[in-house]
């Protein structure tokens, strides 16, 4: 098991970070989700040994995370949300002393700096001071730092913090690669759901310090109700007062569609609805099967909180 957490507890002062916390994570590319304050950064933290549980257990690879930090943080690179870069340096020298602190040799260090700044998209800009650096470039190095100790276990807080849509997209491809090309375990940390969903195949989502949803995101979203968009010409109050008649509940949409969602277990044949609208005297010009987002099992989930 990649990561083990058991009823663990995180207060600081009377208020709880993480809320007697419970979850196994056994690798891949990880999404750990929710709002600003929702615990994820002092999960993340704990796991590194930075913060000490108030109750409970956690361990990773097997090894507790206070007893054993150090050699967890061994097999672990991790990337902060906060800027932790050293301005006078530029990338070279700050990624082959990340490697320096890591137990590898200068030499070994250095080559290995090399090949993880080209790695993340760092090319002559790694000879420069990193106090001139966008904020996009920064982000490259945090992963590099992360990287060039060659790591099991990857954590990334916030990756995406401060890039352009472009440079968003890289990042999350590069999270791709390393989690499918290179073999390496990745929770990725985000308050943003496109982000989580793009990069990751599993996701766990905190509120409040609490747990609201753990799986696979594919399998999440087939769990979620059948819903159809569907574009009404004619009386739609009659054709929806017709709808109540049967197990699915309807929404008015900013764009006057109108959203059907099923209460049933069975499927619904399209089909139905055109009957229905030959019945209530209506015109159905747009019927479509809506594909449901990580959003969606999201929003859901923090209404049944």
């Amino acid at each position: 098991m990649l990561i083990e957490v058991n009823n663990l507890s995180v207060f600081f002062g009377t208020n709880p970070a993480l809320d007697d916390l419970s979850v196994e994570l056994e690798g891949g590319a990880i999404g750990l989700l929710g709002p600003n304050g929702a615990g994820k950064s002092t999960l993340i933290k704990m796991l590194l040994g930075f913060i000490r549980p108030s109750r409970g257990a956690a361990k990773v690879f097997g090894l507790d995370v206070q007893v054993n930090p150090l050699d967890i943080r061994q097999k672990v690179g991790y990337m902060p949300e906060d800027d932790c870069l050293i301005p006078q340096m530029n990338a070279v020298q700050l990624v082959a002393y990340a490697g320096e602190l890591c137990g590898m040799s200068s030499r070994d260090a250095m080559q290995r700096a090399h090949e993880v700044l080209y790695y993340v998209g760092v090319d002559e800009e790694r000879y420069r001071p990193i106090s001139g650096y966008s904020a996009g470039m920064r982000q490259r190095v945090k992963l590099a730092q992360a990287l060039v100790h060659d790591p099991k276990l990857l954590l990334l807080d916030e990756p995406t913090n401060g890039m352009d849509t472009t440079g968003r997209e890289e990042m999350l491809l590069l999270v791709q690669d390393i989690a499918v090309d290179k073999g390496i375990d990745v929770v990725l940390s985000s308050h943003l759901l496109p982000d989580v969903e793009s990069a990751c195949q599993h996701v766990m989502a905190l509120s409040h310090g609490s747990l609201v949803i753990q799986g696979n995101i594919d399998e999440l979203r087939k769990n979620q109700s059948q819903a159809f968009d569907l574009k009404i010409v004619g009386d739609r109050d009659v054709y929806v007062n017709a709808l109540e008649k049967y197990p699915y509940d309807t929404e008015l949409r900013p764009d006057g569609h109108v959203r059907v969602t099923s209460k049933a277990t069975e499927q619904t044949e399209g089909s139905f609805f055109f009957k229905l609208a030959h019945e209530t005297g209506v015109q159905l010009r747009q019927l479509r099967e809506v594909k449901h987002s990580l959003e969606d099992v999201f929003a859901d989930a923090m209404e049944l909180e």
